[in-house]
């Protein structure tokens, strides 16, 4: 493993310097979990979100592989229609990439929902669930449980992870047979009958100036193309180094918290309850099908 690991620098800075988390121990959790993590990044574009400070700094977003990318390491050129420019997106294939990715201060991994040999069409569907500042945890369990039971009604699929910060994800397999637009409506389908059970204080509304502040954006958006959201397994830029979990469903109840699950012992956890997210990037639904029987009185 020694000769294929890429050239770590600073590996002393404090990226959590509450919890005196440095950059050596981010890297070390990243080669720890490599096996676990790369199912969902590989083949993928990445946006990368950089805290080469640490979580104390803002941060940047970097997609543009540019100069930094070294000749081992595989990108994929993609038109922006923003900016009328191609933009080199990294993929990370193999825990070497994952590894230089890290050592550049990456400290969450954004990836497609889409691989590049596909790219318009997404192997899932998510839905972000997404509170404010003066909503409860227990309020996002609540709607990540509405969800599921009406998944279930229709005997459709869904994983669950907290996203690592605030809130949780909620996926649907898709197979990579439908479009992004067919993915994104049928999600925003699927939310508005969440938002319909919960009125009181979920949002479908994307503006924060129009949002109420005490409501939890369900947001379905995430189904666009070159959208992304944070990796099962991915460490995140919050206090006390939280990483994004996958959840056996029955774990989903008041009382749940994201900072249960750290850097510090989701290897343990995977080793007890092994991969619970691996079922996302297998068969996918029928989506025409499932319209038919929402469809029927």
């Amino acid at each position: 493993m020694a000769k294929t690991k890429p050239v770590f620098t600073n590996l002393k800075k404090l990226y959590w310097p509450d919890d005196g988390i440095t950059k050596g121990d981010l890297i070390s959790y990243y080669e720890t979990i490599a096996p676990f993590i790369l199912p969902y990044l590989r083949n993928r574009p990445l946006s990368l979100k950089r805290n080469p400070n640490g979580i104390r700094d803002e941060g940047f977003y970097h997609k543009d592989a540019g100069d930094i990318a070294p000749g081992w390491i595989k990108t994929v050129n993609i038109y922006s229609e923003s900016t009328g420019k191609i933009i080199h997106y990294l993929v990370c294939n193999n825990a070497k990439s994952l590894l230089f990715i890290a050592n550049l201060g990456c400290i969450e991994m954004n990836p497609w929902n889409s691989v590049t040999t596909k790219l318009n069409h997404p192997g899932y569907l998510v839905l972000d669930i997404d509170p404010s500042e003066k909503n409860t945890f227990d309020q996002v369990i609540e709607v990540a449980l509405t969800i599921k039971e009406i998944l279930d009604k229709f005997n459709l699929p869904g994983y669950c992870k907290t996203s690592g910060a605030s809130g949780m994800h909620v996926y649907i397999p898709c197979g990579r047979k439908y479009d992004y637009d067919t993915v994104r409506e049928f999600a925003k389908i699927l939310a508005t009958k969440v938002h319909e059970q919960l009125p009181s204080f979920t949002t479908m509304e994307r503006s924060l100036v129009k949002r109420k502040e005490n409501h939890i954006y369900i947001d379905y958006l995430q189904n666009s193309r070159g959208q992304t959201v944070a990796s099962a397994y991915s460490a995140r830029p919050k206090p006390g180094a939280p990483v994004s979990t996958p959840l056996d469903w029955k774990e989903v109840r008041k009382g749940l918290h994201p900072l249960q699950f750290t850097i510090k012992n989701i290897k343990k956890r995977i080793d007890k309850k092994g991969d619970l997210f691996k079922a996302v990037l297998g068969k996918g639904i029928d989506i025409p099908s499932v319209l038919k029987k929402w469809e029927t009185p």
